[in-house]
């Protein structure tokens, strides 16, 4: 016989929800493994940035795809303002991710460094972390594990920001201000990313709270 929790009982466990989640947090991941090839290694260059906009496009098609579900839900597993909240915060990660690879290729920048490097390499490892978060919130059996996981991507979030002042007071050493001005842009865009991520991780923190 299996027995259900009495919040199974009050609220229907619409699996839909989270399936749509569970594919765009894969999305997710897979942007950030782009990313993370094209700075790491800077040839073949369009077809990168063709891959990671592909993701940023299905990545836009999901999200829909939640706020239409959302729109037609009367009953919800999780508040509709959760559901709202963490789609816009993991679509957002995508979002930079693309923008910073159109960037590096608007830009005509020729080759990456070890501080674009060092921040794809912290957004990756966020949304890993983050990925493992959501499937988590299907059924909150271990709140305590989703938790430990969200104050990781804080603390790689607060490495970000300090690999971002760093690869900053190292570019105004140099002489060239439109150099200057298109790394700022892909730094900061690189970083801002990670704070999306920390939005993300926000959210399912406060799922783990609310739903446990």
């Amino acid at each position: 016989m299996i027995t259900l929790s009495w919040r199974e009982w009050i609220i229907p466990q619409d699996k839909l929800f989270f399936d749509l989640f569970d594919r765009l947090a894969a999305v997710v991941v897979l942007g950030s493994y782009r990313i993370v090839d094209l700075v790491d290694d800077y040839t073949d260059v369009k077809n990168k940035v063709s891959q990671i906009e592909l993701l940023e496009h299905e990545g836009d098609k999901i999200t829909h795809e939640i706020y239409e579900h959302l729109n037609r839900t009367f009953i919800t597993p999780l508040d509709s303002d959760e559901i709202s909240r963490l789609a816009s915060a993991l679509d957002d990660i995508l979002d930079f991710t693309e923008g910073t690879a159109q960037r590096m290729y608007n830009y005509h920048i020729t080759e990456t460094d070890a501080y674009m490097v060092e921040l794809a390499k912290l957004i990756q490892l966020s949304v890993v972390e983050l990925e493992g978060a959501v499937r988590g919130i299907r059924k909150i059996k271990d709140p305590h594990l989703i938790e430990l996981k969200c104050i990781e991507v804080n603390r790689l979030e607060n490495l970000a920001d300090d690999i971002l002042d760093r690869a900053i007071n190292e570019l105004f050493k140099t002489n060239d201000p439109i150099a200057i001005i298109k790394r700022k842009d892909i730094y900061e865009y690189l970083e801002t990313a990670t704070d999306k991520c920390e939005d993300a991780a926000n959210v399912l923190s406060d799922i783990a709270i609310r739903h446990s």
